[in-house]
């Protein structure tokens, strides 16, 4: 067994686009949601990803910044089960434009019809703490 790096993860994680973000809500319950990456993933520990300022994630994140991701891969070849990923991390919401046009890429204009000037966008940026990912047989944990 091998133990991947930050750089493997990152060049394995090219081909996932969505990932299920979770967070703690006001009654302690956890919610998850699916969040798309925009394929922004030139993974160096950060994720990135846009909402409104209106959805609960931005509420929930506001009330406790802990919050955790989860990715799958494809499938692995001959059967083989795909790549796993936990990110455990924290969350920080970021209203300024510069980081949006950073972030932003044509595909996000079917969300956001006035792109980064869309009223009430806001772009999630997800430290992780802990990534500890499954790979078949092997598994491991990354420190960013």
């Amino acid at each position: 067994m091998s133990q991947m790096t930050l750089s493997d993860l990152a060049e394995a994680m090219r081909d996932i686009d969505f990932a299920m973000l979770s967070t703690k809500t006001a009654a302690g319950d956890i919610a998850a949601r699916p969040m798309s990456n925009n394929r922004d993933v030139d993974y160096d520990g950060d994720s990135f990803f846009f909402t409104y300022e209106e959805a609960r994630t931005v509420a929930d994140i506001e009330r406790d910044r802990k919050v955790g991701l989860s990715f799958q891969g494809k499938a692995g070849l001959l059967g083989k089960p795909p790549l796993f990923i936990s990110v455990e991390g924290s969350a920080e919401l970021i209203r300024d434009k510069a980081q949006f046009e950073a972030h932003w890429n044509a595909d996000l204009d079917y969300w956001f019809e006035d792109g980064i000037d869309t009223p009430g966008v806001v772009l999630i940026k997800v430290h992780a703490d802990r990534i500890h990912y499954w790979n078949g047989k092997d598994e491991g944990d990354i420190t960013p």
